[in-house]
C-alpha cells in the first residue's frame, strides 16, 4: 500500500548537497583603508562583500556565515552579533531582534544580515578611541583566525548532534575526506602589511585549520604579508593578491564562491612562488638566515647573549661559523687522448690504419 498511497516518497531520506559554512575575517585596520580609499572606500568593499554573501547564502538554503573583524586592536564579531548580556552565564550566539524593514521587496534573510553586519561596523568604528588607532598600524588578524577556528567547531557539532539520529556523522579529522558533513571554510579579506609580531599565533591556528581540513583563503586588497600565503598555501586554500582592487566583486564571485567540492571540478587559482621565510623569536623580523635551537626549534636572527634559548632556557652550542671557508669539491678535469692512445692497456690503442 505504501507504493500505491506515495508513502515512500515522503519516507524516503532526500539527499541533498552538504551545507556549507563561509566565515569571513575582514581586516579593518584604518591606516590600511585610509590609503585605500581612492581606488576601493570601505563601503564600497562592503556593499561588495554583501553581495558575495548573498549569492553564498543562495547557493544552498542549508548555507551559513559569519564575519569577524580583525581591528586594530581587538578582533569582534560583526555577524552573528554577540548577546549584549551583563550577566556573567554562558550563553549561545544568537542574533538580534529582527529589524523593522522598509524594503518589502528585499528578501528577508539577506536584510537581516546587512542590517546587523552593517550596525555592527558602525559600533566598531564608533568605539575606536584616538590612542588606540596611534599605538599600533597592524591589526588582529590572529585573534580573528582564532574566534573563526571556535565558531567552525562549535557549528559542527551542533551540526553533527542534529543529523545523528539519521546517520551516524563522519570526523573531520579521522576521515580522509568529510563529503557528508558541515563543509567549513575561511577567506580572509587583508589589507595590512606586515603580521611578524603575530608569527607564533598564526602559525598555531594555520597548523590547527590544516588538521581540520579547514582551507585558509585569502584576498590580499593591499600590503604584503608572507604569513598568510603560507596558511593559505598549507591550508590548501586559495590565495589572490589584487593589483587593481576595483574589480573586487568579480574575483569574490569568481574565485571564493565554489565550496571544496565544487572546488573539485574546477580549476582554481594556484600560487606559482610561495614565501616560506619565518620571523625571528628575538625581534619579530623576516629573516632569510637565522640560528634554530635544537631543542624547541625557536628562531633568531642572531646568536642570543650568553647563547641562552630564550623560549626553553637551553645552552646553545655554537660552532666557528665562517672561521673557514666551505670546501667545494672540484670535478677532475679528465685527460685528452689524441687517436685513442695515453694508456698501457690494449683498449686504449689508436684505430689500425689500413695497409700497415
Amino acid at each position: 500500500m505504501n507504493a500505491v498511497d506515495g508513502s515512500d516518497h515522503y519516507e524516503a531520506a532526500v539527499e541533498g548537497p552538504s551545507p556549507s559554512l563561509l566565515v569571513i575575517v575582514l581586516d579593518t585596520n584604518p591606516h590600511a583603508w585610509a590609503l585605500l580609499a581612492p581606488t576601493l572606500p570601505l563601503s564600497k568593499a562592503i556593499a561588495n562583500i554583501l553581495v558575495f554573501i548573498n549569492a553564498h547564502l543562495a547557493v544552498n538554503n542549508a548555507n551559513q556565515v559569519a564575519v569577524v573583524a580583525s581591528h586594530s586592536h581587538r578582533a569582534v564579531w560583526l555577524y552573528p552579533r554577540p548577546p549584549s548580556s551583563s550577566s556573567s552565564e554562558d550563553v549561545e550566539m544568537t542574533n538580534d531582534q529582527p529589524p523593522k524593514l522598509d524594503d518589502a521587496n528585499k528578501y528577508r534573510p539577506f536584510a537581516l544580515i546587512e542590517n546587523s553586519l552593517l550596525a555592527s561596523l558602525r559600533d566598531l568604528i564608533s568605539t575606536t578611541a584616538e590612542k588606540d588607532v596611534a599605538t599600533t598600524s597592524t591589526t588582529q588578524m590572529a585573534g580573528a583566525l582564532t574566534l573563526a577556528l571556535s565558531y567552525i567547531n562549535k557549528a559542527t557539532v551542533l551540526y553533527s548532534d542534529t543529523t545523528s539520529s539519521s546517520k551516524p556523522a563522519t570526523n573531520a579529522i579521522d576521515a580522509p575526506e568529510n563529503t557528508t558533513g558541515l563543509q567549513s571554510r575561511i577567506l580572509v579579506v587583508s589589507v595590512s602589511g606586515d603580521l611578524a609580531h603575530q608569527y607564533i599565533p598564526i602559525m598555531n591556528t594555520t597548523f590547527a585549520a590544516q588538521r581540520l581540513r579547514i582551507p585558509i583563503d585569502i584576498l590580499k586588497l593591499a600590503g604584503d604579508t608572507v604569513f598568510l600565503q603560507q596558511a593559505s598555501d598549507t591550508t590548501k586554500g586559495i590565495y589572490m593578491h589584487l593589483r587593481s582592487p576595483q574589480g573586487l566583486l568579480q574575483y569574490l564571485m569568481m574565485a571564493f564562491l565554489p565550496d571544496q567540492m565544487a572546488r573539485k571540478h574546477l580549476v582554481a587559482p594556484t600560487q606559482e612562488v610561495v614565501d616560506f621565510r619565518a620571523a625571528c623569536f628575538c625581534h619579530r623580523k623576516v629573516v632569510d638566515v637565522g640560528f634554530v635551537c635544537s631543542i624547541c626549534l625557536s628562531i633568531f636572527c642572531s646568536p642570543p647573549e650568553g647563547a641562552i634559548c630564550l623560549t626553553c632556557s637551553t645552552h646553545l652550542a655554537l660552532g666557528d661559523y665562517g672561521a673557514k671557508p666551505a670546501v667545494v669539491p672540484r670535478k677532475k678535469k679528465k685527460k685528452r687522448r689524441v687517436n685513442g692512445g695515453g694508456g698501457d692497456t690494449p683498449s686504449a690503442r689508436g684505430t689500425p690504419v689500413p695497409g700497415e
